[in-house]
């Protein structure tokens, strides 16, 4: 498989595939997207011949218009512009699954602090507010009291984008320690695991220790129905238990694994994406 390996930073993740692909003895060609031109019409020579493009760019703008490019290109590449579109927008992801009745946190989004407000009060304290745009569990608030929610959507008016100026308020789910991650190729969960913190933003990249997690059918029901949502591919489904079941609270495109494969010894997860690249490579042809 010649595969176009199309990323801005190399991470422990990368490599981790990196090293696999090597394994494996495939033709890796690595892309740094901030060199080729992208032509409307001409395609860049670094994505000629490919037989897929693996597109693992972290910056929410490059990762949308790199796989637009390459579908533009007539390049096959994973994941495709749906997918990295919608999971890059908190707003285009929450009414994806929503319009596929897959289970999400309440959600209400405005244009305007006063409207904003309206909705941190319908929902009651704590409520989150969180940036349309993002990862890691950055920017997001847990609102506590109202004199709270003004200072935070003051703030978020005031920074100059004006993606700051889309107030995404969404219900607090009280969640018992922990959320769950799931990776998935395709729908399919490859591994899975907890990540528990005392705080209540869990994330590992936030120090959330990680733990192995048993798939159930019904959340490899939403994986899979989450996936069908937001267009397929590679994706990290992250899910809250409510007591009465499960809430998908967010799709992510270009999902960090490293933490799972510390955590589920028993699993090779880069090796597992390499098998679904290769079928990938293969169906395209």
């Amino acid at each position: 498989m010649r595969l176009g390996f199309l990323y801005s930073r190399i991470r422990k993740d990368e490599k981790l595939l990196l090293d696999a692909l090597e394994e494996r003895g495939h033709d890796v060609v690595k892309v740094d997207v901030r060199d080729p031109q992208f032509s409307i019409g001409e395609r860049p020579d670094e994505l000629a011949d490919l037989d897929l493009a693996l597109n693992r760019c972290q910056e929410s703008s490059r990762v949308r218009y790199v796989s637009m490019f390459c579908e533009h290109y007539d390049v096959p590449v994973v994941n495709g512009a749906r997918a990295t579109a919608t999971c890059a927008d908190k707003v285009r992801g929450s009414l994806a699954l929503a319009d596929a009745d897959v289970p999400t946190p309440r959600t209400e989004v405005s244009f305007d602090v006063e409207s904003a407000l309206e909705s941190v009060e319908s929902f009651g304290y704590p409520c989150v507010i969180k940036p349309v745009t993002g990862s890691w569990g950055r920017l997001l608030a847990k609102i506590d009291t109202r004199d709270a929610a003004e200072a935070v959507l003051e703030h978020k008016q005031t920074l100059g984008s004006y993606e700051h100026s889309v107030f995404y308020v969404q219900e607090f789910v009280e969640k018992p320690g922990r959320d769950i991650r799931v990776v998935a190729a395709d729908g399919e969960p490859i591994a899975a695991m907890t990540r528990s913190a005392e705080h209540w933003i869990t994330n590992a990249a936030r120090g959330g220790e990680a733990e192995a997690f048993e798939v159930d059918e019904e959340v490899r029901d939403l994986v899979e129905r989450a996936n069908d949502a937001v267009g397929g591919g590679l994706l990290g489904v992250d899910l809250m238990e409510t007591g009465d079941g499960y809430t998908v609270h967010e799709v992510n495109a270009t999902c960090e694994f490293k933490a799972l494969n510390d955590a589920v010894p028993d699993v090779d997860v880069p090796a597992r994406i390499v098998d679904w690249l290769e079928a990938k490579a293969e169906a395209a042809e």
